[in-house]
């Protein structure tokens, strides 16, 4: 879908709906009003990644004109790199790769392989990008079944032994990066691609100078600055269920935001529902109460690995790490009774912000 980009002034212009419409276009749409003494509300929105996506800026300098095409360039660049769905992406190139046989790869595929790595540590394994297999077998990878069933516990045990992001070895040489395996494992960056694609964009608006802006794809977000109306920027936590709504609301600023949830991707067999959060340690969709994971972070991609681990963690043992590590977590639990939040101190200071 090619980008639309509308920007306004505020208090000369009527403000555009913030439930904004996505458009397919032949060509970018540029809306440009007057008042130069005021900033520029530019808003770029746009399908990528799978998703949809936004970004909005308060200008106070002029933006460059192919805005949006550097944002959707940028966008791209995740895709070729990090995509399961494209045969041509590094991702899918290096997990067909033999075993210790190694693979020059991108400055980003490095990063996001290392900032995996600083996770999947820090979590005890629960964060894993070789978790594949397992997604695959539960139906939940590229190449869905339409014919949901329950895998035996022989294929799970199989799937088990191809996973383990301590086989996946990152190298950094004179001539940049390499990537090899010391076993036959397959990644899957579908828990941290989103987060650092936002990272991307946010980066390279703080490069041009325009340092007052949100960056959201497919609910992953970051903030920086203040809004339109010169006040932190109001991001809502969803209600975990297919109908939406707000659960609460933060005010940010500087901060990047990303959930993970068991509401959205999942399917139920014989009466019993699956979610696609897979637990490494079993090999098994998780079963606890714990349907909604939100953390606040600087960065939107450990934002983005952070939400999933604490998922498959389940409320007790995620607040316990998330207060032990300072890191803001807002964990929703599905009971007899409806929903029930839960917040780490860290969070319990955001939400203070917003009364």
């Amino acid at each position: 879908m090619i980008s639309v980009v509308s920007a306004e002034t505020p208090n000369c212009v009527t403000r555009a709906n913030e439930n904004f419409r996505w458009l397919a276009c032949a060509a970018v749409l540029v809306f440009l009003s007057g008042c130069d003494s005021k900033p520029e509300i530019i808003r770029i929105s746009g399908e990528k990644l799978g998703t949809q996506f936004r970004v909005t800026v308060v200008a106070d300098q002029p933006a460059p004109a192919d805005l949006p095409d550097q944002i959707a360039a940028l966008i791209d660049s995740v895709d070729r790199s990090m995509s399961t769905y494209r045969s041509d992406s590094e991702l899918s190139l290096f997990n067909v790769t033999a075993v210790n046989e190694p693979v020059r790869i991108s400055a980003d595929f490095a990063k996001v392989m290392a900032l995996s790595g600083e996770v999947w540590r820090a979590s005890d394994s629960l964060f894993d990008p070789t978790v594949g297999p397992l997604v695959d077998l539960w139906g939940f990878g590229p190449k869905v079944s339409l014919n949901a069933h329950i895998p035996s516990a022989e294929e799970i045990q199989s799937a088990l032994s191809k996973i383990g992001f301590g086989a996946v070895l990152l190298n950094a040489d004179e001539q940049g990066y390499s990537l090899a395996k010391s076993s036959n494992v397959r990644i899957d960056l579908s828990g941290i691609a989103k987060g650092y694609a936002v990272d991307l964009v946010a980066n390279q608006l703080e490069m041009l100078a325009l340092t007052d802006y949100l960056v959201e794809i497919g609910g992953e977000v970051r903030v920086s600055g203040d809004n339109p109306r010169g006040k932190r920027w109001r991001v809502a936590i969803e209600v975990p269920q297919i109908t939406g709504g707000v659960e609460r609301v933060l005010e940010l600023k500087d901060s990047a935001l990303a959930t993970s949830g068991d509401y959205r991707n999942f399917f139920e067999f014989e009466g019993k529902r699956y979610s696609h959060i897979i637990d490494p340690r079993d090999g098994h969709p998780v079963e606890h109460a714990t349907v909604s994971a939100t953390v606040v972070m600087d960065s939107c991609a450990k934002a983005d690995a952070w939400s999933t681990a604490f998922l498959i963690m389940g409320q007790v043992e995620a607040m316990a790490i998330a207060n032990q590590r300072g890191i803001a977590l807002y964990i929703i639990t599905r009971g007899v009774k409806g929903f029930e939040a839960f917040k780490s101190i860290e969070m319990e200071s955001i939400l203070a912000l917003a009364g």
